[in-house]
C-alpha cells in the first residue's frame, strides 16, 4: 500500500447529466475518461446504511425498520424485511453489514432498537407525552425506561431477510425516551472479528455544550457520560471487538483494551471514550480503523467549562481511551464542573483521568488519552484548511484496495489505493486522507467535488471497485426528497445510460390502467439504447417498448421500474413511487404555521389536519419535535394525537448559534388497502 499524490486526478470529477469533463493528468498518467454518480434508488426511506453483497446487489436500510436490496440485474429496490423497531428520538435500525463468508452462510448482521415494552406517548391525553423519560426523578421513575439495542444476525435467502432466522449476538443498554447518540456501524478485519461502534446514549442539552457530566443524585442517569463513554465496564460509547461464532455467540479475540477477567471492565472494548462514533470502516490490507466521532455543540472554549465542540478522525491501530467526556485530546482538557452548585473546579488530567462519578460501575482509574490523527472545529483549521468551514459532522468512511485482477469497467483507478475516505455530513463533501507508515496524517484532498455528495450517511466500495454511498439529502427524520443510494464510477471510455420514468396517473384505485414514459432518458454518448420494463416488480420483464401500458389489477404499492442498457452492456434503472389502492392521506398542520413567532422555551400548542378517504383515527398521528441546527437535527420529542403540546428549548450549548430552528413532523398511516402514509413538516425560526 502505497502513499501516493493523487490531486489532480481527485479534483477532476464530472457532474452527472452534463457533458463530460476530461480529467486533469496525474504525473506519469493520461486519464481520458472520468468518473460518473449513477442512482441506484431514489426512494431509499430514511436512509442509514448500507452494505454490497459479493454479487453487487446492496442491502440498505431505513431508520424506521425497513430493509431494502437493490438488484443490478433488474434494477428493482426489494423490500427484503420491516424489522419492529422502537422509534423514540434516534432510536430505530442502524448498522448493518454481512458475514466474510456470506457465500456460504448468507447471514447478514444488523445493529437495531428492539420494541421491548418501553412507555409510548398516549394520544388520549395531549398535555403529557408518557413516551418521554422524567429528567429529574427516582430509580424506580427512570426504570422503565431502560432497555437495549441489538446486534443480530440473520440469514438472507434470494430477496428476503427471514427475521425468523434471528440469532441475537449482543445487547447494548440504553436508558430510552431521551436523546441522543445511540448509533451503531458494523464491520469486520481481516481476521474475521466483528467491529461495532456504539455511541454514549448521552443527553447532550443541558451541559451548555461541554461535557455532560451531571451526578446529581435526583437526574436521570443520561445526562452523565461518565456511566457510559468513561465507564470501563459499560459497552456504550465504545468500539467493540467480539469474534461470532456458532448460533451467535461470541468470544472475545486477543488485543482488546482489557484482558478477560480484569474486574470492573468490559473485555469486548477495542477502544473507548468516544462520543458518537456513527461511523467508521477497518482498512482491508492493514486492519487499522478508520473512525470518526460527532463534535460536542460548543461554539466556543470556555475557560470555566472547557474546549469548543470538535469532531475527531482517527487510525487506531491499537486499543486506546480517546477520553470523552474528559478530554479532547491529550491537551484538551474539559473542566470538572459541579451541576447542583455551578461551580468550576480542575481541568481533567489526561494522563490519567479519574472516573468519581456516581453512575460508574467500572474502573476508577482510566486508560491516558489518546490523540486523534484530525480534530477540527466549526471555523477553519490552522491544521487541516482543506477542511473548511461548517457544521462537524464526520463520517469515517473505506480505504480503497485496488486489485489489478479485477476486471470491472468502473473500479476506481490505483491512484486511490489505500487511501481512506473522510465524509461530511454538514459539509456535503468526502475527502481523501493520505497517512504515512505511522498512521499519521500528511495530506488531505477533495474527492469528486464537481459530484454532488448530499448529506453522505455511509460509504462502502463493491466487489467491482466502486464508491457506493447512501445519501440523506436535506431534511430532518423523514426519506427527503434528494435521499438516494447512488454509485460512483470511474468510466472507462464509456458512460452508463440515464433513464427517466413518468406515469400517468400516479395512483388510483384497481383496475388502474397507467401510461408509462421513458421521455428524457438519454445516453451520455449516442449510444443506442434498450428498455426493459417491469412494472408490477416481479422480476420479469413486462414490456421492452420505450413508453408502454400496464393495467393493474390489484391494490398495492407498487414500484415501477424502467432499467435501460446502452450497446456496451452498461445499464441503469429509474422508479415511480405508484399507490394503487386508496388514497395517500393528506396531513396538514392547522397550527403551529411556518414562520409562526416563537421563542425557545415556549410550549407550541399544535393541531393536526387529516384529509383520507380512509377513517382518520387521530391516535395513528405522530409529530415529532427536532432542534434544527446546522443542517441537521436532534429528534428531541415525539407525541401521538392530532391535538397536543411540546415545549420547545435550546440549550446554552446552541444558545447564539447560527441556522437554530424548530422543525415540527407530522405523520400518519391510514388503513386503506394497502396502506398508505402522509407527512407534513413546519419549521419556525425563533424571534429576533
Amino acid at each position: 500500500m502505497g502513499f501516493r499524490r493523487l490531486s489532480a486526478l481527485i479534483i477532476a470529477g464530472a457532474a452527472v447529466l452534463v457533458a463530460p469533463v476530461p480529467a486533469a493528468a496525474h504525473p506519469g498518467h493520461e486519464f481520458p475518461s472520468d468518473f460518473q454518480k449513477v442512482t441506484l434508488d431514489d426512494f431509499p426511506g430514511e436512509p442509514i446504511a448500507l452494505a454490497v453483497l459479493p454479487d453487487k446487489r446492496v442491502l440498505h436500510t431505513a431508520r424506521t425498520g425497513e430493509v431494502r436490496i437493490h438488484e443490478p440485474s433488474t434494477g428493482r429496490n426489494v423490500l427484503a424485511a420491516k424489522i419492529p423497531v422502537y422509534l423514540h428520538d434516534e432510536e430505530g435500525v442502524q448498522g448493518i453489514a454481512i458475514d466474510p463468508d456470506f457465500e456460504h452462510n448468507k447471514w447478514v448482521y444488523v445493529y437495531y432498537s428492539p420494541v421491548l415494552n418501553t412507555p409510548s406517548d398516549d394520544p388520549a391525553t395531549p398535555g403529557i407525552n408518557e413516551g418521554d423519560a422524567p429528567a429529574t426523578g427516582t430509580a424506580a421513575d427512570f426504570a422503565p425506561f431502560k432497555g437495549h439495542l441489538q446486534l443480530s444476525r440473520f440469514k438472507l435467502s434470494g430477496n428476503t431477510l427471514r427475521l425468523g432466522t434471528e440469532q441475537k449476538i449482543l445487547q447494548v443498554p440504553t436508558d430510552r425516551g431521551q436523546c441522543c447518540h445511540v448509533g451503531g456501524k458494523i464491520d469486520f478485519d481481516r481476521s474475521g472479528n466483528l467491529l461495532i461502534s456504539t455511541g454514549d446514549d448521552s443527553n447532550p442539552f443541558f451541559s451548555d455544550g461541554y461535557a455532560p457530566i451531571d451526578e446529581r443524585a435526583n437526574r436521570n442517569p443520561v445526562f452523565d457520560a461518565q456511566r457510559s463513554s468513561g465507564n470501563t465496564n459499560d459497552l456504550r460509547g465504545k468500539l467493540l471487538r467480539i469474534k461470532v461464532g456458532q448460533n451467535g455467540r461470541y468470544t472475545v479475540p486477543r488485543g482488546n483494551l482489557f484482558k478477560p477477567g480484569t474486574p470492573k471492565t468490559k473485555p469486548e472494548i477495542y477502544a473507548m471514550g468516544l462520543r458518537n462514533p456513527f461511523r467508521f470502516a477497518v482498512d482491508p490490507v492493514t486492519n487499522v480503523v478508520y473512525l470518526a466521532d460527532y463534535s460536542p455543540d460548543a461554539q466556543s472554549a470556555n475557560p470555566a467549562r472547557g474546549p469548543a465542540g470538535q469532531g475527531r478522525w482517527m487510525a487506531i491501530d491499537k486499543p486506546a481511551n480517546y477520553g470523552w467526556p474528559y478530554c479532547v485530546a491529550p491537551d484538551q482538557p474539559y473542566i470538572d464542573y459541579d451541576f447542583a452548585t455551578g461551580v468550576s473546579g480542575a481541568p481533567f488530567n489526561c494522563a490519567a483521568p479519574v472516573n468519581e462519578s456516581p453512575n460508574n460501575t467500572g474502573l476508577r482509574n482510566l486508560p491516558p488519552v489518546e490523540k486523534a490523527e484530525v480534530i477540527y472545529s466549526y471555523g477553519a483549521s490552522a491544521t487541516w484548511p482543506e477542511l473548511g468551514t461548517g457544521g462537524i459532522g464526520p463520517m469515517g468512511g473505506p480505504a480503497y484496495d485496488y486489485s489489478a485482477r479485477n476486471r470491472s469497467q468502473t473500479k476506481w483507478p490505483k491512484e486511490f489505493d489505500g487511501l481512506p475516505l473522510f465524509a461530511e455530513w454538514t459539509r456535503d463533501y468526502v475527502k481523501a486522507f493520505h497517512l504515512d507508515k505511522r498512521n499519521q496524517v500528511t495530506q488531505i484532498d477533495p474527492v469528486l467535488p464537481n459530484l454532488v455528495f448530499d448529506n453522505p450517511m455511509d460509504l462502502e466500495f463493491g466487489p467491482d471497485g466502486a464508491l457506493y454511498v447512501l445519501e440523506y439529502g436535506d431534511g430532518y427524520f423523514a426519506e427527503n426528497p434528494d435521499a438516494q443510494l447512488s454509485r460512483f464510477d470511474f468510466v472507462r471510455g464509456n458512460r452508463t445510460p440515464i433513464p427517466v420514468v413518468k406515469a400517468t396517473p400516479t395512483s388510483g384505485e384497481a383496475p388502474l390502467t397507467v401510461s408509462f414514459s421513458s421521455a428524457g432518458t438519454t445516453d451520455p454518448d449516442g449510444d443506442a439504447l434498450r428498455y426493459a420494463w417491469d412494472f408490477n416488480a416481479d422480476g420479469r420483464v413486462d414490456s421492452r417498448e420505450p413508453n408502454a401500458t400496464y393495467t393493474f389489477t390489484a391494490n398495492g404499492n407498487y414500484r415501477p421500474v424502467l432499467k435501460v442498457t446502452d450497446s456496451t452492456g452498461r445499464s441503469a434503472a429509474a422508479e415511480v413511487i405508484l399507490p394503487v389502492g386508496t388514497l395517500a392521506p393528506v396531513v396538514t398542520f392547522v397550527s403551529p404555521v411556518e414562520g409562526q413567532p416563537f421563542e425557545f422555551g415556549d410550549t407550541v400548542n399544535y393541531e393536526v389536519a387529516v384529509t383520507d378517504d380512509q377513517p382518520v383515527d387521530c391516535a395513528d398521528v405522530t409529530v415529532t419535535y427536532i432542534l434544527g441546527h446546522a443542517e441537521h437535527g436532534h429528534p428531541l420529542s415525539t407525541s401521538a394525537g392530532c391535538t397536543g403540546s411540546i415545549t420547545t428549548f435550546v440549550d446554552p450549548g446552541h444558545a447564539g448559534a447560527e441556522g437554530l430552528t424548530a422543525v415540527f413532523v407530522a405523520s400518519y398511516t391510514d388503513a386503506g388497502d394497502p396502506p398508505q402514509t402522509g407527512t407534513a413538516e413546519v419549521v419556525l425560526d425563533p424571534a429576533d
